[in-house]
């Protein structure tokens, strides 16, 4: 197609590209565990705390909506891996806890992340990741600054 010469030089599709890439191989990786990427890091992020977790701290954490951390959370219960709790402090809500299983998936989970993340650090070395994420950093704040002044011509 006509487009793909822009597609190939457009950092902003081959970030994207390589986000969906990169999930899709996560996922074939954490099939094992029978989770997805999304429901690994929530299932990691609870394990790593010493208290329990409000759904939208980690809404906040991850940067996605409530909805999308209800959706991973709802399977999560399903597996029988977390489990919701009323907060006391406000009936409004709730707090996550790990189940048994969880537990153990949990710390499967992150042992993974962590053999992956020292296998790219191997291979890639680790001052190439870390230029890497400073260099995607500013291409992010440049699209936010041009959908910003984007938003400013429109109004």
């Amino acid at each position: 197609m006509r487009i793909e010469s822009f597609l190939e030089q457009s950092p902003v599709f081959q970030a994207s590209r390589m986000a969906r890439r990169m999930e899709s191989s996560l996922n074939a990786l954490l099939k094992q565990e029978e989770l997805t990427f999304s429901e690994s890091l929530m299932l990691a992020a609870i394990f790593l705390e010493k208290k329990r977790v409000r759904p939208s701290e980690l809404a906040r954490t991850f940067e996605t909506t409530r909805g999308n951390v209800s959706h991973a959370v709802s399977s999560l219960e399903a597996k029988r891996l977390v489990r919701r709790r009323i907060n006391p402090e406000d009936a409004r809500g709730f707090l996550l806890e790990l189940e048994p299983a969880g537990r153990r998936r949990a710390a499967r989970v992150a042992a993974i992340l962590d053999r992956m993340q020292t296998q790219m650090e191997k291979e890639v070395g680790a001052a190439k990741l870390e230029t890497m994420l400073r260099q995607m950093a500013d291409v992010e704040e440049l699209c936010s600054r041009l959908a910003g002044s984007s938003e400013r011509g429109r109004a």
